[in-house]
């Protein structure tokens, strides 16, 4: 596979992933929680992964011959607990908040990598941090909002999700695997079940309203597990974490047009510009000197 399919790849999920946000806001304003929306949304996921894999003899490979207990690490503390944390936080935040807090994974990422790497950020990268703390502080609206009706739950696990995410990003970057790459999705969604189970005990599905929350749970998990997953598992490691972090800033402005469009949400003048700030700051960050 080219480069560019790669990063047109990886975009893709990250749009995808982009668009949940508003459709999970939907899905509570049904009536339905997180404890209910985020164990369905990973099932039915995890399902339609193995599904595509039951229709692509290609797939047809024993998992166990790859590296599997790296890729369920990364299903657990990556897919797993981002999806928990985040939707927790759109639960308590607007789907605009949620996602700026979200996308603090691209700083968290450089730190991540400068962390493991025992390296200093280049100079690029300072200044490409810089560019996102600030962008943040105008994309959340720091003048106008009302930080004493502002959920601290909901903050802290935004960047709780932001952190989990750069920890699949990241690790997904490094990992080599001979296996295709819808069965490194698979392994990924299936190790983090029984944590999700824990977690949300399956009994949520025992509903008077069950066949409309799996309803839900098939189109989140198409769009927060089974797009980005399968995407990412192809593109990342033909490209590498990093510019897989950048490339997934398309993620930022997908989320905010849906907000704004499906769900009605306002964003101010400085809200854009705070996220035009997010995006130079992942570009920047790109720089190698």
């Amino acid at each position: 596979m080219g480069r560019w399919l790669a990063m047109v790849l990886v975009i893709v999920g990250a749009s995808s992933y982009g668009l949940l946000s508003s459709f999970i806001k939907m899905a509570y304003d049904s009536g339905f929680t997180d404890g209910q929306i985020t164990p369905a949304q990973m099932t039915m996921g995890t399902l339609l992964v193995w599904l595509l894999i039951l229709f692509n003899k290609k797939s047809w490979v024993n998992p166990f011959k790859g590296p599997w207990v790296k890729l369920g690490l990364i299903g657990i503390f990556g897919l797993s607990l981002t999806t928990v944390f985040y939707n927790i936080a759109l639960q308590e935040l607007n789907a605009s908040l949620s996602i700026v807090l979200l996308f603090q994974f691209t700083w968290m990422t450089i730190a991540m990598d400068c962390i493991l790497k025992r390296r200093l950020p280049r100079k690029a990268e300072s200044l490409a941090i810089v560019f996102i703390l600030v962008g943040t502080l105008l994309a959340v609206n720091v003048l106008d909002t009302n930080w004493e009706h502002l959920s601290l739950l909901g903050l802290v696990y935004g960047l709780l999700s932001a952190l989990t995410y750069s920890v699949f990003l990241f690790f997904t970057g490094h990992v080599v695997s001979p296996l295709p790459p819808l069965m490194n999705s698979a392994i990924m969604l299936t190790a983090a079940m029984p944590v999700m189970y824990i977690l949300y005990p399956p009994t949520v599905f025992v509903h008077e309203n069950g066949s409309m929350l799996l309803l839900w749970g098939l189109l989140l998990g198409f769009l927060g597990q089974v797009v980005p997953t399968v995407a990412f598992n192809i593109g990342i490691p033909r490209i590498g974490g990093t510019l897989a972090a950048m490339l997934g800033s398309a993620e930022l402005p997908v989320a905010i047009i849906a907000a704004y469009l499906i769900i009605g949400e306002p964003v101010n003048g400085l809200q854009w510009l705070g996220m035009g700030l997010i995006l130079g700051g992942i570009l920047i960050s790109e720089n190698k000197t």
